[in-house]
């Protein structure tokens, strides 16, 4: 039986998952989603395998019908103040489910490359300002830690087994690829927090007004969803032409503060929006701006979608 050439999304349900996968079908790539949730794909003609990431059966049938190009791993729990108040199940989920994984795919697939997804949490609070993949990784919440720990499995098993991968340090992705919306719950990403709020007529809620910026809320760098699953796609391209396996940041390149972005959502809907002020959540830095110097000589990286906080906006705001 000839066996079809397809890439496995993990966490495929979710919102990085099926935005990917819309992606790759663009570019005449086959996606499988891989997720343990029964929750409805936004992305047609997509075939979605239900099970735990973990799970060797699993991966022994996948391997059986089909020869596995690419392993793009999206799975993990994301919610940084949830990972400080429960961090048990952030440590099962995203490094012993991701071992178990990595297990499987050793013995059936040692040259699959691997495309994880990581965070800039990994760095915690930077000594410096944009950060380079160079700088020390002390992250602040269980959530960051799990990322570079997995970090660690994978340049690991790299050395021993020949694992072949690219960890992508995330900074805060917004806006839509084919109509994939954000469906996190409860939201924790800042645009559709902001989105939603408007169009329930409260006043969004900011966590934080003393921090060590210009106007006192937190920073960050904000990515285009249409510039992220470009950035995988290039890193699977990178490690197919024989690429050393290596973390990239994954950013715009500049920072907004939270602010700043309600200022945008301002601009763009031409109404003023009252904010409310609430305490800092627990493990968030002040600043997080990534130099993306690395992605961009190496990886051929351009982050065209991601150069105004307004675009973004529209975009959240027209999904809303």
């Amino acid at each position: 039986m000839m066996k079809t050439h397809i890439s496995v999304i993990t966490g495929g349900l979710g919102y990085v998952g099926q935005s990917l996968a819309y992606a790759l079908q663009s570019q005449g790539i086959n996606p499988i989603l891989l997720d343990h949730r029964q929750v409805p794909s936004q992305v047609r003609t997509v075939p979605v395998m239900r099970g735990d990431v973990g799970d060797r059966g699993l991966w022994h049938e996948i391997f059986q019908h089909h020869h596995v190009d690419a392993v793009y791993h999206c799975a993990g729990l994301i919610v940084v103040s949830e990972s400080v108040a429960q961090p048990l199940p952030y440590f099962v989920h995203n490094v012993v489910a991701g071992i178990s994984m990595l297990n499987a795919l050793v013995e059936l697939g040692p040259e699959v490359p691997i495309i994880f997804s990581s965070s800039a949490a990994v760095y915690g609070t930077p000594n410096t300002v944009p950060i380079a993949e160079t700088a020390a990784t002390m992250p602040m919440s269980p959530y960051g830690i799990t990322k570079r720990q997995f970090e660690e499995v994978l340049s690991t098993y790299g050395e021993a087994y020949g694992t072949k991968w690219v960890a992508l340090r995330y900074f805060n992705v917004a806006g839509t690829v084919g109509g994939v919306r954000e469906q996190h719950q409860p939201e924790t990403h800042l645009l559709p927090r902001i989105a939603e709020a408007i169009r329930h007529q409260q006043a969004p809620v900011i966590y934080g007004h003393d921090y060590p910026t210009p106007d006192g809320t937190a920073i960050r760098d904000y990515i285009h969803m249409a510039d992220l699953t470009e950035a995988h796609i290039l890193s699977w391209r990178y490690l197919q032409q024989g690429g050393t396996s290596r973390p990239f940041n994954v950013g715009s390149g500049h920072g907004h503060s939270v602010l700043e972005v309600i200022r945008g959502f301002e601009r763009v809907l031409g109404a003023d929006i009252p904010v409310s002020f609430t305490d800092r959540r627990p493990g968030d830095p002040p600043i997080l701006v990534a130099s993306i110097d690395a992605a961009s000589s190496v990886l051929g990286f351009r982050p065209v979608h991601s150069q105004t906080v307004e675009d973004m906006v529209r975009d959240v705001w027209q999904q809303e």
